[in-house]
């Protein structure tokens, strides 16, 4: 399968459907990472609620953004102790690439940031114009992850010329050369 979506349909199709039933793990890529609130048993929850779910679950998850979240987003995440336990976060000041990866087996890749705006949850009239493809062919899964892996590992640390935006980037080049 290989879809290209749009709009609400990257809310609907990855957010809704696909990330709560991951069963090894979730990676999310974003440049930009909000309060984003979805909709889960006829309310409206913090997505932030179904990552610490996940992780409760024994789901690894991987965040890699390339600012700090606003102070919603850091109140929400303070209300879920799992997600300072376990989740795995990289600030990356250089990532623009968005991309959710569930489990090796589908992936998304698009325009839309972790965002209410971005990934469709909000409004007709308060939602950005988006667009994406979604796809469970291993080849393309398996390059998205690769990309991703890259950044987590620090590849491109030693030659990004943004050192002094990036908070992570001593632990990872030390990691690499050691």
């Amino acid at each position: 399968m290989f879809e290209l979506i749009f709009n609400r349909e990257i809310y609907q199709e990855v957010v809704i459907e696909q990330i709560p039933q991951a069963k090894n793990f979730v990676w999310i890529a974003t440049s930009d990472i909000k309060n984003l609130h979805i909709h889960k048993n006829k309310r409206m929850v913090p997505f932030l609620k179904v990552l610490s779910e996940l992780l409760e679950s024994g789901v690894s998850v991987r965040l890699i953004h390339a600012k700090e979240p606003g102070t919603n987003f850091r109140e929400d995440f303070d209300r879920y102790p799992a997600l300072a336990a376990n989740l795995e976060r990289l600030l990356c000041p250089r990532v623009h690439f968005k991309s959710v990866i569930i489990d090796g087996h589908f992936a998304y890749n698009g325009s839309a940031n972790l965002t209410g705006a971005g990934m469709g949850a909000k409004s007709d009239k308060r939602r950005n114009f988006e667009n994406g493809f979604v796809t469970d062919e291993i080849k393309i899964v398996e390059q998205l992850m690769d990309q991703f892996d890259r950044v987590w590992m620090g590849s491109y640390c030693n030659d990004c010329g943004r050192a002094e935006l990036c908070p992570d980037r001593e632990d990872m080049v030390n990691e690499e050369n050691g």
